[in-house]
């Protein structure tokens, strides 16, 4: 009888847990953006998938994650063909409800230099609640991070971050589109990512290495961990509220075709990455190629890369222009926990 061969194991996928929005895109390509009481010709329209929510777990699926999703599409065929198409890029939809109504939908129009503007009509993601999210708290438990953004009701995401909190899980939450009335102090948050309009919004005032001392006080008071901001073709900011620690992590240079969902596939890949163990400085460069690469393509989800895309243009990215660690571990106390 012959030897045996040694037994192959796979090592188990890190789980990321995505809260969030889905939407139908409808895409108008302009020169330029319409000013106010203009009306202006669409070179293209196209109609795509869509919603931070969603965009971010494909973001999380093609870097080689287990992705699971929790939001809501409406009882119709949209609704039920999106849900599978999500199903078919490997992501766990179990935490997708049916309810009644339309699914959500965004009107987004972008110019020749890839800007655009965005109106969002949410449909089903606006019957996510903290009920809906208590029904998944066992399958939230699972996740190694759980992320999360603004198109969904604030009590859905408070409770999602509250469910992490208790399972040490990793907190991500990218406040967009803004919300001045979000309950930071219900929830603890291991990282904001936000991009410099956003970033403004929540500090009151323009984040920068000059003010990281004020930053840090306005983290304590968020009662998050690390900031992270994303300046498009600019270098990508963090601060942290343990320390003065900064960082300045460069982008990968590219010629935007349209720049809808690259801040999603950056949340999304840096998710995945921390998830999986990786260090904070490593996780970023990943999602700044990330977030870079999605510009070269129309949609926010068919440019979003792989992980093998990801990791060929690495290489090409310069050093940090400012290299102070800081962590990429869960919030502990003496931050208080959220009240049960």
């Amino acid at each position: 009888m012959g030897a045996k061969s040694p037994r192959t194991r796979t090592k188990k996928k890190a789980r990321v847990g995505v809260v969030g929005s889905l939407n139908l895109d409808f895409v108008t390509q302009v020169e330029s953006l319409p000013r106010p009481g203009e009306t202006v010709a669409a070179s293209r329209f196209a109609l795509f998938y869509g919603g931070k929510g969603a965009n971010q777990a494909i973001s999380v699926a093609r870097q080689g994650c287990e992705a699971a999703l929790f939001g809501a599409v409406g009882l119709d065929d949209a609704g039920e063909a999106y849900r599978d198409a999500l199903e078919a890029e490997g992501i766990d939809v179990a935490g997708v409800r049916f309810v009644p109504g339309e699914t959500g939908a965004a009107f987004i129009t972008v110019d020749s230099a890839g800007a655009n503007t965005i109106v969002v009509a949410h449909g089903a993601n606006g019957e996510m609640g903290s009920a809906e999210i208590s029904e998944n708290a066992s399958r939230l438990a699972r996740c190694r991070a759980v992320l999360g953004q603004f198109e969904i009701p604030a009590p859905a995401l408070v409770e999602a971050a509250r469910i992490a909190n208790r399972s040490d899980a990793l907190v991500l939450v990218n406040p967009s589109p803004f919300d001045p009335a979000f309950p930071w102090e219900e929830i603890r948050a291991d990282y904001i990512v936000a991009n410099e309009s956003e970033a403004l919004q929540l500090l009151g005032f323009e984040a920068s290495a000059a003010r990281r001392g004020d930053v840090r006080g306005r983290l304590h008071e968020l009662r998050a961990g690390t900031l992270v901001v994303t300046r498009g073709d600019e270098e990508t900011l963090v601060f942290s509220r343990e320390s003065n620690s900064f960082l300045s992590v460069p982008v990968l240079p590219v010629l935007p075709v349209d720049t809808v969902g690259a801040g999603d596939a950056f949340a999304g890949c840096l998710a995945a990455r921390l998830a999986e163990g990786q260090d904070l400085e490593t996780a970023l460069r990943a999602a700044n190629c990330a977030g870079a690469l999605t510009t070269l393509g129309a949609g926010a989800q068919d440019p979003i890369p792989s992980r093998t895309e990801v990791e060929r243009h690495l290489r090409t990215l310069a050093p940090p222009i400012s290299r102070t660690p800081v962590s990429s571990k869960p919030l502990k106390p003496p931050c208080p926990a959220p009240p049960p």
